[in-house]
């Protein structure tokens, strides 16, 4: 049965037009679904009985709650998700004092095949549909005390426009979720193609992916280097405004002995000179067989400190949830055993 949730208000209209309800039933339905949160069509109480039923005939909310979970020492839950498909896909819940963060995915595995992430060793196993993204939101036990969601997770999000964007729009709009798009970030590896469509028709954080400043070292961490080089997306990037609202952060895993020394951070200084943007160090979580050692935290801190002596404002990103799989690069429903189908 189609799920309702992940429908745009004009979707909604059209259909209730083609059921012969009244053009108004799809503003309440967009109620109760993304302000209400209501879990059940015969929830909708203030749709007639037998407009209910005939909807109920055709459509389903769409919810589907999460298959199991893990909880790490430091507070952070990892969720797992059953697509439609069958296919599994990881969801992480981040509590950080008054922010309540949720990492989502938008693919089941990742095309990308990067040389340190675990969710590219399982391969590519389809997109997820808007409600599949949506569901990741609406159905974590903490969904309401969210002040953040960031597409961080399983996938890379503009590699899946059709899912991504439509729930972009649920997530923003005045008949959705309602939210400042100053609470979403998109990280993306510089998917060229799609790039431009959610600069223009977004108004979201954009995060990306970048690792070195040398382009054949990059290429060796990052295949998509090929068809999407750094260089082009950095001219790209430089056409539009980030001095605003909307922020530009680059993400820059740290490797022991490959990019973590002075000579890296003069040439990534030199690269994104003239950029409004700053700079996320990441600690590079160890993965099977991926020959690749996490960098020193002094290391990294050096590293942090030239940045910002040369006008780049940089940060160490505190990692989360390593204990439990749930950390950067970690994701993986290769590992995903569902313990309690029940919770």
């Amino acid at each position: 049965m189609e799920p309702l949730l992940g429908k745009s208000l004009p979707q909604l209209q059209e259909i209730c037009a083609a059921l012969g309800m009244p053009k108004f039933t799809a503003r309440q339905i967009a109620q109760w679904i993304y302000e209400k949160r209501v879990g059940s069509i015969d929830g909708m109480t203030n749709l007639s009985k037998a407009h209910r039923a005939l909807l109920a005939e055709h459509y389903e909310i769409g919810l589907s709650a999460p298959a199991d979970r893990a909880v790490s020492s430091d507070g952070t839950v990892k969720y797992l998700f059953r697509t439609a498909t069958g296919k599994l896909i990881e969801t992480v819940y981040i509590p950080d004092g008054e922010r309540a963060t949720l990492c989502v995915s938008s693919q089941m595995g990742c095309k990308m095949n990067c040389l340190f992430c675990q969710t590219g060793k399982q391969g590519f196993n389809g997109n997820l549909t808007t409600a599949e993204i949506l569901n990741q939101i609406f159905a974590v036990p903490e969904s309401q005390s969210l002040t953040n969601v960031v597409f961080m997770g399983m996938g890379e999000p503009l590699d899946n426009p059709n899912g991504l964007f439509p729930a972009l729009d649920v997530m923003t709009a005045h008949w959705g979720m309602a939210w400042s798009p100053k609470r979403i970030t998109v990280s993306t590896i510089g998917h060229l193609p799609q790039l431009p469509r959610l600069l223009e028709e977004q108004q979201c954080h954009v995060a990306i992916s970048i690792h070195s400043p040398f382009p054949e070292e990059r290429l060796s961490l990052m295949p998509v280097q090929k068809a999407y080089p750094i260089d082009d997306v950095l001219a790209l990037l430089r056409k539009y405004d980030f001095s605003h609202q909307r922020h530009l952060t680059f993400e820059y895993i740290v490797f022991a002995g490959l990019n973590d020394d002075a000579v890296h951070a003069r040439a990534l200084i030199r690269m994104l000179s003239g950029l409004d943007c700053k700079v996320n160090l990441i600690r590079f979580h160890a993965i099977p067989n991926v020959p690749l050692q996490t960098s020193e935290t002094d290391k990294m801190e050096r590293f942090r400190d030239i940045l910002n002596r040369h006008g780049i404002t940089a940060t160490v990103r505190a990692s989360r949830g390593e204990d439990i799989f749930a950390a950067c690069g970690m994701l993986s429903s290769l590992r995903g055993e569902i313990k309690n189908p029940e919770l």
